[in-house]
């Protein structure tokens, strides 16, 4: 299928954001080979910085494939930013839907037109502690089984160091560079046929990830923890030390407690005893 012609807004986007994007940041750009020249794909990318969908966008709208991202339906509805979302065809996710895969309808039909859908997996930006891709939502992996596209994963690094993770103070000096590297298209088929369970789509999820976190090794040159990080086993761990701690100092507050009423009852047992002596002396 066709590629489809980048348009009117993309264009204008570019315009508006390449020349600020030139100026902050400097690039290292590499697997440009990777991305299909034609026929509808998925990119799937690590997500660490709030700058880098306007970085990872300039890289592949240099490759002539411009990427669809997935964004909240309400950023469509009004002014300049909701007729720029919906010119640049970008993909709202109505996230009140039910349906999981209804959810996704939109993407894939991209995918199925001969567009490029870009994923952030992870759904926002990692928690994880030095800034690893962690364990993802099941989207990318979801559209990719029913689509059987391509799924080309991308990892990137320094967007993050230009604009820190939930922060809104970039550090402009020294000049950073924003480093990408799109890997061949992750091979996926050994799930094709079979029934889309919660597991299979767990597992090429994992595949995906996989694929990422060994390109942005690559890219660090360093090598991520084992296990990746877990937002939900954390709030689960956090909520048992929380409950932990609310448990030993409810304990220690009763043990005081005990021991002063034990206290005031010895007091109170040693008033109300007779004077021996006096008893005597009468």
């Amino acid at each position: 299928m066709p590629r489809r012609r980048i348009g009117f807004w993309y264009r204008f986007a570019a315009v508006l954001c390449k020349p600020w994007l030139v100026v902050l940041i400097k690039r290292d750009w590499r697997g440009m080979e990777n991305i299909p020249a034609e026929g509808g794909f998925i990119t799937a990318v690590n997500h660490n910085s709030h700058i880098d969908p306007f970085a990872y966008a300039h890289y592949q709208y240099n490759t002539g494939r411009v990427p669809r991202f997935l964004a909240k339906s309400g950023l469509f509805k009004k002014g300049f930013v909701g007729a720029a979302m919906r010119g640049t065809g970008q993909i709202p996710v109505y996230r009140e839907s039910t349906d999981a895969l209804s959810a996704f309808r939109a993407a894939i039909d991209a995918v199925e037109r001969g567009e490029c859908v870009a994923f952030y997996p992870e759904g926002t930006i990692t928690r994880d502690p030095d800034l690893w891709p962690m364990t993802a939502k099941t989207g990318a992996a979801r559209v990719a089984l029913q689509t059987k596209c391509p799924v080309v994963p991308v990892a990137q690094w320094g967007a993050n160091e230009l604009l820190p993770p939930y922060s809104t103070k970039p550090r402009l000096l020294p000049r950073k560079t924003h480093h990408v590297l799109a890997g061949p298209p992750v091979d996926l088929s050994r799930f094709y046929g079979r029934e889309v369970t919660a597991e299979i789509l767990k597992e090429a999820t994992e595949v995906i990830m996989a694929a990422i976190t060994r390109q942005l090794e690559e890219i660090r040159g360093e090598k991520a923890p084992e296990t990746p990080y877990d937002p939900r086993q954390e709030r689960i761990e956090q909520r048992r030390r929380t409950e932990a701690e609310t448990s030993a100092q409810t304990g220690a507050q009763a043990s005081v407690q005990t021991s002063a009423q034990t206290s005031a009852q010895i007091s109170a047992q040693a008033g109300a005893e007779p004077s021996h002596e006096g008893e005597k002396s009468k």
